[in-house]
């Protein structure tokens, strides 16, 4: 393997942080509407908590997946790959890899990586596009090179299984020689 090859560092496409923004400012216009009912002499309907909890959540679980977007990336060096999203780190050194999923995936593909010990996965780079129309783009744009190397760096091979009728279309996995 070349030098060039070694310490490459990969990371996300990033999404558009305006649906956090219409998700956070949903939920404090209901939470804000709350207190100030609660404050005032009106009572305060069921409607307003069942909307009002569903929604912060909401916004919250969207400001966790844009953090942990922004701080994931996969690194490949001479004798491991590294991943980390922020909350989960993940190195294995080539030989231990055991099995690489390949996934289709709405957008992209899901590439899934296991070794006897740990597991992480991505999505390889796709545009999102409503009616003709791009609205974004997601994943990692060198998705498919990231598994080229990976699969030669760890030796892994397609399995082809004629016995299996029950796997979906787009799926296949590489294993160990």
């Amino acid at each position: 393997m070349s030098g060039q090859k070694d310490n490459q560092e990969f990371r996300p496409e990033l999404v558009s942080r305006r649906g956090e923004v219409i998700a956070w400012g949903s939920a404090l216009l209901v939470n804000g509407a709350w207190i100030i009912l609660i404050l005032s002499p009106q009572t305060v309907t069921l409607w307003v908590p069942i909307l009002a909890v569903p929604l912060t959540l909401v916004a919250f679980g969207i400001s966790l997946g844009n953090w942990m977007d922004r701080h994931t990336f996969i690194k490949m060096c001479l004798e491991d790959i590294y991943y980390s999203n922020g909350l989960r780190r993940v190195r294995l050194r080539w030989q231990e890899i055991q099995e690489v999923r390949v996934l289709p995936a709405q957008w992209g593909k899901k590439i899934q990586v296991f070794s006897n010990r740990s597991y992480f996965g991505f999505h390889t780079f796709a545009k999102v596009k409503v009616d003709g129309r791009e609205l974004g783009r997601t994943g990692f744009r060198d998705g498919d090179l990231i598994l080229k190397e990976l699969l030669e760096r760890a030796n892994l091979v397609v399995m082809e299984d004629n016995n299996s009728g029950n796997q979906s279309e787009g799926y296949y996995y590489y294993t160990r020689k």
